[in-house]
């Protein structure tokens, strides 16, 4: 930003590493408008001997999908007067080291691009193929990022809201609050901080910038020791300005901005990235 303060000199900025390998597409499903909004016309996902040969795990919850005609599927998809067209993918934990999961994550993802008709032949073309981040997002654009925060059980309102303590004189309780509203003991609003579950909720950041999008052979990004409770990088990743929600091996999706209309970007040049050990951080 040419008017910022530091303009023109280098500055520090912190960001988070996402391993994001690459996701398979197993399915299309096609929705059509009714009076009463959007519903699913169907759906046509790969045959049931490539599904068990790449996704095993899948195959076996997907007990509807044993027998399934592709071709079939599709005819009925191109006879609907759809609206919508979304791919159904899965995710390939076997190439991410970090996490423990063995199941894959399968999902919908939107599909745009021309006419209902254009995506769903696009969708049969590639059928079962792989397609990785860098097809979706480029360097410098803005995402919103969903994911599930950090989970700390039932935590009283002192931790979870941060409330402030009583004083030392206060009788019986010093991590409360000084009382439960304006409408007695019969009612409470649900304005009042009380005590509950803390963490462990979706949440959306919105107007993340990727600063960069690689893998390991291009820029090294494992820092000395591994990352602190995930391990080492060994696909592709990409570098988000500012933190993200979430432990360090759940999923985090990605989504287009939908609030990035007055947001303004400028170019950056990333000249160091450091790797230094993050132990006893």
């Amino acid at each position: 930003n040419p008017r910022s303060t530091t303009a023109g000199q280098e500055v520090r900025a912190p960001v988070t590493v996402v391993e994001v390998p690459k996701m398979r597409i197993l399915g299309v499903r096609g929705y059509t408008m009714t009076p009463y909004g959007k519903q699913a016309a169907g759906e046509a996902w790969l045959s049931s001997e490539d599904i068990k040969e790449a996704f095993p795990e899948v195959f076996e919850r997907i007990s509807s999908r044993k027998v399934h005609d592709t071709d079939a599927h599709f005819s009925s998809l191109e006879e609907a007067d759809l609206c919508e067209v979304r791919l159904i993918v899965a995710t390939q934990p076997a190439n991410v080291s970090g996490t423990p999961s063995k199941v894959p994550e399968v999902m919908e993802i939107g599909l745009s691009g021309g006419s209902p008709s254009d995506r769903l032949a696009y969708a049969k073309e590639h059928m079962g193929e792989e397609y990785s981040f860098a097809d979706c997002y480029d360097e410098g654009s803005l995402t919103d990022v969903v994911a599930v925060t950090k989970g700390y059980g039932w935590q009283g309102v002192i931790r979870r809201f941060g409330g402030k303590l009583q004083s030392h004189k206060n009788s019986k309780k010093r991590r409360q609050h000084g009382n439960m509203g304006d409408f007695g003991t019969g009612y409470v609003r649900k304005t009042i901080r009380q005590g509950g579950q803390t963490g462990y909720h979706q949440r959306t950041e919105y107007n993340k910038r990727i600063l960069r999008i690689s893998n390991p052979d291009e820029h090294p990004i494992t820092p000395a020791g591994g990352f602190l409770h995930y391990g080492n990088v060994g696909s592709d990743y990409v570098l988000v300005k500012g933190s993200l929600p979430g432990p360090a091996k759940r999923l985090i999706r990605f989504r287009d901005a939908s609030r990035a209309d007055n947001m303004q970007v400028h170019d950056y040049e990333i000249t160091y990235v450091s790797t230094a050990s993050k132990q006893g951080a």
